[in-house]
């Protein structure tokens, strides 16, 4: 009885000295969320290099065209979105350009630009789907690990009948609650990154949505003063 006791979880979790023996202790579903976070942070790495190259977290090139063009000076600000990989700057830069041609209505320039800001978008929202994937099944994984160590153990228990030693048997819990810890240390950074990446995502957007509508929309924000006080005078 007390062998088949020994085969449970207990036995390893009686004999851990480090990160491997606890690996070894949380069993295959540990080795997957390892493998798992591996994953992740191949994705994460990746994503952070992409945002970079693509400049998304420079904003000087789209202030100084959104300048140049609301004060009138299209041309000028055409040449300073040149060489810029920030995203808002290259649907800024094509807005521009369509606004320039006497071929191309509004219309047209603004489907296009909304052609380039999917493509835009959607190159940077690439692999996101599988960070979220592996922040939502991380955590249930751990669980069912826990689960099964669980089963394990009280199986142990049944079979060992009168002759359990109650500090064997904690010792089967903690490492099938092992999994579940695990599961919880992948699925958390996991989840805030990932969520981190959206919100700069969503925030790129509006900022090309918002170039785009400077060149196509008067500045309001100015000569309101001078049109006050036309309008007085017009009045008087």
């Amino acid at each position: 009885m007390e062998n088949t006791l020994s085969e449970t979880p207990a036995a390893a979790a009686a004999t851990v000295n480090g990160p491997f023996d606890l690996i070894l202790a949380g069993g295959p579903v540990v080795m997957l969320l390892i493998a798992m976070s591996v994953l992740a942070l191949t994705v994460i790495l990746y994503k952070l290099s992409q945002f970079v190259a693509a400049g998304v977290f420079r904003k000087k090139h789209v202030e100084r065209a959104v300048t140049l063009v609301r004060q009138g000076h299209p041309q000028e600000a055409l040449a300073s979105t040149q060489g810029a990989k920030d995203p808002a700057a290259r649907a800024m830069a094509a807005a521009i350009r369509g606004s320039l041609r006497k071929d191309v209505t509004e219309a047209e320039t603004r489907e296009e630009v909304e052609r380039i800001t999917t493509a835009e978008i959607g190159a940077l929202r690439a692999h996101l789907g599988l960070l979220e994937l592996i922040g939502s099944l991380a955590p249930l994984l751990g669980l069912l690990g826990t689960v099964l160590g669980m089963i394990t153990a009280f199986q142990a228990m049944e079979a060992a009948g009168r002759n359990v030693d109650p500090s064997v048997l904690s010792g089967g819990i903690w490492a099938a609650l092992l999994t579940t810890a695990a599961g919880l240390i992948v699925a958390i950074p996991v989840v805030a990154i990932a969520n981190w990446f959206d919100r700069t995502i969503s925030q790129i957007a509006w900022r090309m949505e918002d170039a785009v509508t400077c060149v196509f929309s008067p500045d309001l924000s100015t000569h309101s003063e001078s049109v006050s006080n036309e309008a007085r005078s017009v009045s008087a």
